[in-house]
């Protein structure tokens, strides 16, 4: 699943309970007082005690037929379950979630087939657990088949998850309504009764019954249609694959639909609304392409007769990977050329790679449970970048993973982390592990493990743990052991690691091998130390004649991240280093194992760069007087280094100001040569690290250093922004750089800007808003236009009746900067009603609102209001919730803030006091605070002092 960005866990978690395959149910129960099991709300024992299913009663194929009336919004439905039975016992324990179970039977299967006779089974439902336990007089026993038959009713769902409804506008003004499903993670039990819970794989055979003037999709085709004696019509879909039940998907809509087929003969369709269909184009292409290069990279085929993906109105996350039939929001999936930017095109197209990546991990290979979400998470978010950099070259797209690591380090850098792999159990601490260490530090630590082994090797080994665990699961330990004892299928590309030591395990070290300081290569070892402990190293490098001397700690912001005594001190990683010297541009690796370690060089250097291209998950202290000859050097000539490794310093710099390791005036020294900066991702990251002071300072009040701040960072980027041209072009690096700068430049009043977007806002409010606008700078003719009331207004109407989600978006967020509050409070309610603005939008319209000096106050007042509304409708612990907490107070710097988010969130108590994104906002608030007092004053003084240095 693509997510919003970025999400959370509660607390320290309790370990997962391992529940026993062999033990019966039954037995359990016998061996229990009767105290430790719950009662039912009507007095009765229910007789499980646990949140995980027991192993007991395992499905096989489940026989779902559905009816949804999208006029009353309600569901009446059936299942039939085919279970096998591990072990004697009397009760089937399965999921449910507001359901109406009518009644439940079950029917014996005998070993040739036939069936016995039906019997019904008593219901106990206990919702606390989000359990149904179906009770039968007499046990079902070990070795045998039973069908157990469920007739419900329920509501469709009123938020994003289950069996839900959408609504969009269509041109006659007329409401359509449908239905369609989000299942992950533990949302399936809201469909239908069943074993919600990612190992317990089975077929699944639907069956829809639907109006005729609406469609039905689902994970397969559509074998047969039958008309009913209702008028209603039955669709039959082919059985599906083996699968999980959080991959189950269906819609009932009015909606229109393109094909094609892939080489591969798959057959691929985008669906979307009537009015949208002329947007979908560049999707289904992109999806045709993408496809074939995963089929050809995993040399697996793809094991479904086609692919469906489907554009929701109404959709929290970015994209949903059910196998077969994967959906998106519409602006995730839907283009057009004239009014979609270089952004839009770059990512749609990564979010269809993400989504089709995970057929494989994630469908075909699913994490046995939760705590291992980042193999399916981090492994697409990887590949997004490996197929679109072959399908789509045109796009860089491997400029922009740089990204992804300081993302996830951000989070990372914070005692609230978590180890990627992290124990959970209940749904809301599971929809909290949906989060940047699951997605972005898991592809960081991927892209990591494979320029260590090589691309040839790692791809070998991601192939054989495919085909291993096809239609099963698997654990982190699967993978390593897959990446472990695994060639390459040939030596074309002088793979490092295509030896018999690193294949088989040997322990003789070929002539010349740098990398392993002659150790046995052992990947799990190695990653353990990635997944199994949160955070990240901090490689201090103190260079002595022609020593490297190397020390690793734990880098973790925040007051206790001196305390020698703390666990910090435990923290060990083996951390694959490269560098490369003044000396030498040919990279160099090695391998760190311990807390301190050396490196001889060949001949002593001017300076030294670690962490090539930032390849490696871990971040660089350069000792004594290491950071001034790489500073230094970016000022006589910066590009020496790569546009990633100045990205990197610049990154590194601030983060290690944080932690008081490095001085603040130097890190704003090493800012100066970005004067002479013109690639995209150094100039990005000067953004994000300078921009943040000032807005720090906005929520202190402080005017004038505020503006000298602002100032200084306008005057920085002044001639790569008058370079700019308004009228597009150039490749899509230059495209996002341009938009970048001249949104920056113009919400900074910089006159020439402004007096170019002005010009631009009143043609094409003159023209009625049919002028087409270059797409790269109309979120800056935009953000320029909205300062007027009148400019508002129409920009709003011009939201309103909009068919362009890229258009959409950009008049959205030029909507939150506006300087009147009446409008924003307005937005932000308009946003909640879902009605004109749609909720799905509410958490970005809410934080874009909280960034500016007119709204911060605002949207903390909204949150705190609507918390009760917000966590219905988006449920607690999920990625739009900790987006929006973090969002709103990720600027705050007073203790003022912090006493007023600590008394709000600790008043919740279960209804999100124990959220991680709370001790995130909490901590980086803290930090916030820590960061002003100790530095404003060298803020103050280097401004000052800014005419000498320069």
């Amino acid at each position: 699943m693509a997510t919003t960005g970025y999400l959370k866990l509660i607390g320290f978690l309790t370990a997962i309970i391992t529940l026993s395959t062999t033990d019966a149910l039954q037995s359990d129960q016998n061996s229990k007082e009767a105290s430790d099991f719950p009662f039912t709300s009507d007095g009765r024992m229910y007789p499980w005690n646990k949140i995980r299913l027991p192993k007991t009663v395992v499905p096989v194929q489940y026989d779902l037929v559905i009816q949804p009336n999208l006029t009353t919004l309600n569901f009446s439905a059936s299942v039939r379950i085919e279970v096998f039975i591990e072990s004697d016992t009397n009760s089937i324990i399965l999921h449910s979630k507001n359901l109406e179970i009518i009644k439940a039977t079950v029917i014996p299967v005998e070993n040739n087939g036939t069936t016995g006779l039906e019997s019904d089974l008593e219901i106990l439902e206990y919702p606390p657990f989000e359990q149904l336990a179906l009770q039968a007089d007499v046990p079902l026993s070990s070795g045998n088949m039973y069908l157990i038959n469920i007739d419900y009713i329920a509501n469709l769902s009123e938020s994003f998850h289950g069996f839900y409804k959408s609504t969009f506008k269509k041109q006659d003004g007329e409401i359509s309504v449908l239905a369609s499903t989000q299942f992950e993670p533990t949302a399936a039990r809201m469909a239908f009764p069943c074993f919600d819970e990612p190992a317990f794989k089975a077929n699944f055979s639907i069956k829809i019954q639907r109006e005729s003037r609406h469609i039905a999709v689902s994970n397969m085709p559509i074998i047969n249609s039958v008309k009913l004696a209702n008028g209603l019509i039955e669709d039959q879909f082919a059985v599906t694959v083996k699968m999980s039940t959080y991959l189950v998907a269906f819609i009932v809509a009015d909606f229109k639909w393109v094909s094609k087929e892939t080489k591969h003969g798959v057959k691929i369709s985008v669906y979307s609304v009537p009015d949208k269909i002329n947007q979908t184009s560049f999707a289904l292409d992109a999806a045709v392409r993408l496809l074939d290069f995963y089929e050809d990279y995993f040399n697996i085929s793809y094991p479904l007769p086609k692919q469906d993906l489907a554009a929701i109105p109404d959709f929290q996350a970015g994209a949903m990977e059910n196998w077969g039939l994967t959906t998106y929001r519409e602006s995730a999936l839907l283009y057009n050329p004239v009014t979609s930017s270089a952004s839009d095109k770059l990512g749609i197209t990564m979010i269809i790679a993400h989504e089709l990546a995970h057929q494989w991990f994630g469908n075909l290979v699913t994490m046995e449970w939760w705590n291992d979400l980042w193999l399916n998470e981090g492994f697409a978010k990887f590949m997004e970048i490996i197929s679109v950099n072959i399908t789509h070259p045109e796009l860089q797209v491997r400029e922009f993973f740089l990204s992804k690591c300081f993302s996830a380090m951000e989070v990372d850098s914070f005692n609230s982390s978590h180890p990627v792999s992290t124990p959970v159990e209940n749904p809301a601490q599971i929809q909290e592990m949906f989060d940047d260490v699951s997605y972005e530090k898991g592809a960081c630590i991927l892209n990591m493990l494979m320029d260590y082994l090589t691309e040839d090797v790692f791809k070998t080994g991601i192939i054989q743990y495919l085909r291993r665990h096809s239609y099963g699961s698997a654990k982190n330990e699967d993978l390593w052991n897959s990446l472990t004892n695994t060639c390459p299928s040939d030596d074309t590309h002088r793979s490092r690691l295509n030896e018999q030591q690193f294949c088989l395990g040997k322990s003789e070290l070929p002539p010349g091998s740098q990398w392993f300081m002659k150790d046995v290569l052992d990947v799990k070892e190695m990653m353990n130390t990635w997944t199994l402990q949160k955070g990240f190293p901090l490689v201090t490098v103190t260079v002595k004649g022609r020593e490297v001397l190397l020390q690793q700690e734990l880098y973790q912001k925040g007051s206790n991240s001196k305390d020698e005594n703390s666990e910090s001190t435990s923290y060990l990683w083996q951390i694959p280093l490269t560098y490369i010297t003044s000396h030498s541009k040919t990279v160099q690796r090695h391998l760190m194992r311990t807390k301190n370690d050396v490196i001889t060089l060949l001949e002593e250097v001017n300076w030294i760069k670690f962490n090539v291209d930032m390849n490696g998950y871990y971040i660089v202290h350069y000792e004594n007087d290491g950071w001034d000859a790489l500073i230094k050097l970016l000022r006589e000539n910066h590009t020496v280094l790569s546009s990633n490794d100045r990205a990197s310093l610049i990154n590194n710099a601030f983060q290690l100001v944080s932690i008081g390791k490095l001085p603040l005036d130097k890190a704003l020294n090493l800012t100066l040569y970005l004067k002479n900066e013109i690639s995209t991702m150094p100039v990005f990251q000067g953004m994000n690290e300078l921009i943040p002071i000032y807005k720090l300072m906005e929520k202190r009040e402080m005017v004038e250093v505020e503006n000298q701040m602002k100032a200084y960072i306008l005057n920085l980027f002044k001639n790569l922004i008058d370079q700019q041209s308004w009228g597009g072009g150039g490749s899509v690096s230059e495209q996002l750089l341009r938009s970048s700068l001249l949104l920056f430049a113009c919400i900074r009043k910089y006159q020439p800007c402004v007096d170019k977007a002005e010009e631009y806002f009143r043609k094409w409010m003159d023209s009625n808003g049919t002028l087409s606008l270059p797409s790269d700078v109309t979120l800056a003719i935009f953000a320029v236009g909205a300062r007027t009331s009148e400019g508002w207004d129409f920009l709003f109407e011009k939201y309103r009746h909009s068919l362009f989600t890229s258009e959409k978006s950009k008049i959205r967020f030029a909507l939150t900067i506006s300087n009147n509050t009446e409008k924003l409070q307005w937005l932000m309610d308009q946003s909640l009603q879902g009605d004109i603005v749609k909720t799905q939008d509410l958490p970005s319209i809410v934080i874009s609102v909280s960034k500016h000096p007119t709204g911060y106050h605002l949207a903390w007042e909204f949150l705190k209001k609507n918390w009760d509304k917000l966590i219905e409708k988006f449920e607690l612990g999920s990625p739009s919730i900790a987006y929006t907490v973090t969002g709103i107070t990720s600027h705050y710097s007073t203790r003022l803030h912090l006493e007023e988010v600590q008394g709000f969130f600790e008043s919740l108590k279960d209804k999100g006091s124990q959220l991680r994104c709370v001790q995130q906002a909490i901590e980086t608030i803290e930090e916030n605070i820590r960061w002003m007092d100790k530095n404003f004053i060298k803020i103050v003084t280097w401004l000052e002092n800014l005419k000498s240095l320069d």
